[in-house]
């Protein structure tokens, strides 16, 4: 049976409230924060298996047959009634092949073989096969050189996934290897998460569409094709909600319409304490704004509260912070929001190819990429070098530690694939 066409209910205007005292919030523990307060917030519908890539399970999958269905052969070849001794050995054929889809019909008695091909069920009275390159045919006979045990190039039924055994669990985003893993055990339809509609909107008067003209002390738009393409990939359903001047009315209109239209809404500008950083200022007005100052380079502010029961992300103006806190936290947070469960990136250990004293205090994200099995990083921290961002494959993680880092020393290396980039 279906699950209902429902979603959960919305999350609370305090759930982003940060404990008594705290002023700068450790990585870990802004992480583990989101963790214990986001929920779902996607409803559920029926999807046919066809149209399922990419989609979130909302229930666990049961097998509704065995995978094999039922014994089979794994060769092309020869089956009979094993073991077979070591030495010589010749067996009378039947007449007749087992082939996929077209069973042998009948018994083969004990002492005689049968022609069968890959992926055929074993005939009644065949429990172990010998390859055809190993068989000599001549005048209704099969010769060849045993031992080979009982069930030798068989597969048993059910050896991959029984009738009724759990085949994927809840919170799974399917792969092609999934579908093809659901529809071998007879599973035609799945209950599914609703895709997260996550908006993008950008502010600030300082900013123009690329492609038009920019005037004195104007830039480009850096912002929002970036994080549009990146909640793509990562597999959620992107809104472009444009650009927002910096205008409180105008930016509360946005606001207003997004909160109608999409899950959960990522802000770029705008989210520190100045005069012009309104989305902060709203989300206060509103009574729902907590501004985590994150022990992190680069990044810091991230304004997190809710518009109208509608999650907010404030994420900084800078492309390579914005990059950065994207990845870290609201990656994490929208694979959870969306069913999919809390997502953390996975990284490894490689020499590093560069040298870099770090101060305690804060948790640092160079950009990265692995050259001769080492790690690059890009040759200025400034975050204002957006070119860094397309120059990396990934991000080298700094503990919050202080650390001196030389040549052949080893470093977290995360790649952008572990975000599903």
């Amino acid at each position: 049976m279906s699950k209902p066409d429902i979603a959960p209910p919305p999350l609370r205007n305090d759930c982003f409230a940060l404990p008594a005292g705290v002023n700068w919030t450790p990585v870990d523990e802004a992480l583990a924060l989101l963790k214990d307060r986001l929920t779902v917030v996607t409803g559920v519908e029926t999807v046919p298996l066809m149209q399922a890539a990419g989609r979130i399970l909302a229930a666990d999958v049961s097998a509704k047959r065995s995978n094999p269905p039922q014994p089979n052969t794994a060769v092309d070849g020869y089956g009979f009634s094993g073991p077979a001794p070591d030495g010589p050995c010749v067996l009378p054929l039947v007449e007749g092949r087992a082939a996929a889809g077209v069973p042998f019909s009948g018994d083969v008695p004990r002492g005689h073989a049968v022609r069968v091909l890959t992926g055929a069920a074993l005939p009644e009275g065949v429990d172990t096969v010998i390859l055809e390159e190993d068989v000599t045919l001549d005048q209704g006979h099969i010769a060849f050189r045993g031992p080979l045990k009982q069930g030798a190039n068989t597969r048993k039924a059910g050896e991959d996934v029984t009738e009724g055994a759990l085949a994927l669990p809840a919170g799974r985003r399917l792969t092609p290897a999934d579908l093809a893993l659901l529809s071998a055990v007879g599973v035609a339809e799945i209950s599914a998460r609703k895709a997260l509609r996550v908006g993008i909107l950008s502010t600030g008067d300082e900013l123009v569409e690329p492609g038009d003209t920019a005037g004195p002390g104007q830039i480009y738009d850096a912002n929002r094709p970036m994080l549009l393409s990146l909640v793509r990939r990562i597999g959620f359903d992107a809104v472009d909600l444009g650009c927002a001047a910096d205008d409180r009315a105008a930016l509360k209109l946005h606001l207003d319409q997004a909160a109608q239209q999409v899950d959960v809404i990522l802000t770029s500008g705008g989210a520190s304490a100045g005069d012009e950083d309104h989305v902060s200022a709203l989300l206060s007005e509103a009574g729902a704004m907590q501004e985590w100052r994150i022990a992190l380079k680069p990044g810091r502010p991230l304004a997190l509260g809710m518009w109208n029961h509608t999650p907010v992300f404030g994420l900084p103006g800078n492309p390579v912070a914005a990059m950065v806190c994207t990845l870290i936290f609201a990656h994490p947070a929208l694979s959870l929001m969306a069913g999919a469960g809390w997502q953390e990136p996975m990284g490894f250990d490689v020499p590093a190819a560069f040298e870099k004293r770090k101060k305690p205090g804060r948790r640092e994200y160079l950009r990265a990429r692995i050259r001769e099995g080492r790690a690059e990083v890009f040759h200025s921290e400034g975050s204002g070098r957006i070119s860094g961002l397309s120059w990396a494959e990934g991000l080298v993680e700094i503990q919050d530690g202080a650390r001196e880092i030389k040549p052949g020393d080893p470093v977290r290396f995360i790649p952008y694939g572990s975000f599903g980039l």
